[in-house]
């Protein structure tokens, strides 16, 4: 590995591909050498306004090229990045600051109607009568400075032009020096886990973890410079972030980041910018491919497609290929707490291995089931890319970290003979029909398979006479006139008795959070008020 820290990765990147176009972000386009330039004077703004070494420095913004700049400018001041994700509310957004420490917080104005200066000053107390000690926000103390991405800020935060030629007066070798100073074992970022299954947890990833995780994942995938990357995942999300930008640095890919998932917006830039890698979960290309104009745009350039973060339906693989004539279609599995990478399939792995498995463990980690082999269990991760623990939590680090070092994922796997993963549910999900375990995501992937249905999620709900039975969200094919008794009576010749649903609702789109997971809470929610009439919707 030719680099110890991300500061020392981003200056690397902007001496070896200097002229390589870097990112594009409509009219704008810099190449690696203005990014590096860009990252440097965001790194002295920081040191400027007092940003010491370990600091937290939070983000909240889509993906763009100032969320770049300034999260790579606070990392090589030495702070440690915490991406917030950008569908929190304002009182979620408060807490993981508040629980974080961080003192510098970075903000997008308005985005998806919602204003987040604003939304924060509610969560955070702005109206009370006592100002924070130091900072804008009386419920938030440690948190000194707020620096809006934008060209207007209230007067008590800074906009992001101002903040930057704040650090007019620090010299190149103050900020070399800095950077210099960050040292591979040192956190580089915390990332706050979803949450779909409880209160976001920081896992706190080193700079040594990510670098060595993500040049795997780049030679694993084979990019290589000169790819254009459109990097949908949000930035806040750990794929997003290291298997976008970090690795894009890595190997001097052009970088597009898309600030939300449109599937209009999507295929506009894969056939204006010629792109041709393109991960993301699976939703995302499900929906470019069913699109009514797909086929009125130029797709020819599109070679690599990564996916993962939910079960991968059979058929999704073989379209990729067939239709838009990709000639990589790699499958994938991480979390957060294991920096975002656990296994990976191979280019050259056979395609049903990469249509129903997840694929081997990567180099330098180990992977094993709590089951006899060939059944489900819950899966154990151990190596180097483990999570230094959550953030001062030690009661929930050591809920998932045992003492010779295994990650309990929550992950219910099975490991086929050679080592491919297929992950079949998270144990939260399971739930007992007349004493067997079910698991929504097996059965999700067998109803994936009925013509008609598009997109499909299942959740247990309380039996009388069996303990607890599936019922089914689906999202029917444009057209489709499947009715809730004709899936059933499919599926009943489909599947195991036990897992066959016993109530479906037909609804527009499933809920899903910015990474792609369906929010099961949500579903389960909805279902408590539900009864048997939705069978035949």
């Amino acid at each position: 590995m030719e680099w110890e820290s991300i500061p020392a990765l981003v200056r690397w990147a902007a001496e070896r591909y200097a002229d390589t176009e870097a990112v594009v972000e409509g009219r704008t386009r810099i190449s690696y050498a203005e990014l590096g330039a860009r990252v440097e004077r965001a790194a002295a703004a920081c040191l400027a306004n007092g940003v010491a070494p370990g600091d937290r420095v939070g983000i909240w913004a889509p993906n763009s090229l100032d969320w770049m700049v300034a999260a790579l400018g606070a990392v090589s001041a030495g702070a440690v990045l915490v991406p917030l994700n950008t569908r929190f509310k304002g009182t979620e957004a408060a807490d993981v600051l508040r629980r974080s420490g961080a003192g510098l917080l970075f903000v997008t104005g308005t985005f998806l109607g919602t204003s987040y200066v604003a939304s924060l000053r509610r969560a955070a107390g702005a109206g009370a009568s006592a100002p924070a000690p130091g900072g804008p926000l009386p419920g938030l103390p440690a948190l000194k400075q707020v620096v809006v991405l934008s060209d207007d800020a209230p007067a008590d935060f800074r906009t992001w032009k101002d903040f930057l030629a704040s650090g007019e007066g620090v010299s190149g070798a103050e900020v070399r020096a800095r950077a210099d100073a960050v040292r591979a074992d040192q956190p580089s970022d915390i990332v706050f886990t979803s949450g779909t299954t409880g209160r976001p947890k920081g896992a706190v990833i080193t700079h040594a973890q990510t670098l060595r995780g993500y040049e795997i994942w780049s030679d694993l995938a084979g990019l290589v410079r000169g790819d254009r990357y459109l990097i949908v995942n949000p930035f806040f999300h750990t794929f997003g972030y290291k298997a976008g930008v970090i690795a894009c640095l890595m190997r001097g890919a052009t970088m597009i980041p898309q600030p939300v998932f449109n599937v209009d917006t999507v295929l506009a830039n894969l056939a204006a910018e010629r792109v041709s890698v393109l991960p993301g979960p699976p939703t995302l290309h499900q929906s470019l491919l069913d699109h009514a104009s797909r086929d009125a745009h130029d797709l020819s350039a599109l070679r690599l497609v990564v996916t993962g973060a939910a079960v991968v339906p059979l058929r999704l693989v073989e379209r990729l290929r067939s239709e838009l004539g990709v000639d990589t279609v790699l499958t994938a599995y991480g979390l957060s707490e294991a920096s975002g990478i656990v296994t990976m399939c191979r280019r050259g792995d056979d395609p049903t291995v990469i249509a129903s498995t997840s694929g081997r463990a990567i180099p330098g980690v180990e992977v094993q089931v709590q089951a006899s082999p060939g059944q489900p269990g819950e899966v154990l991760v151990r190596g180097f890319n483990v999570m230094r623990g959550y953030y001062e939590d030690e009661a929930a680090t050591a809920e998932v970290l045992t003492p010779d070092g295994w990650l309990r994922t929550g992950d219910v796997g099975v490991l086929d003979e050679a080592g491919n993963l297929r992950i079949t549910d998270r144990i939260k999900d399971m739930y007992i029909v007349g004493g067997f375990n079910a698991y929504p995501a097996e059965i999700e992937q067998l109803l994936g398979l009925h013509p008609d249905v598009r997109d499909v999620a299942v959740v247990g709900v309380p039996d009388a006479r069996l303990g607890e039975v599936g019922r089914a969200y689906v999202v029917r094919r444009r057209g489709s006139v499947l009715t809730g008794d004709d899936l059933i009576a499919w599926a009943r010749r489909e599947m195991a008795n036990y897992k066959v649903p016993r109530e479906v609702e037909f609804v527009g789109a499933l809920p899903r959070n910015a990474s792609g997971k369906v929010v099961k809470g949500e579903l389960r929610r909805r279902a408590g008020g539900a009864s048997a009439e939705a069978r035949s919707a």
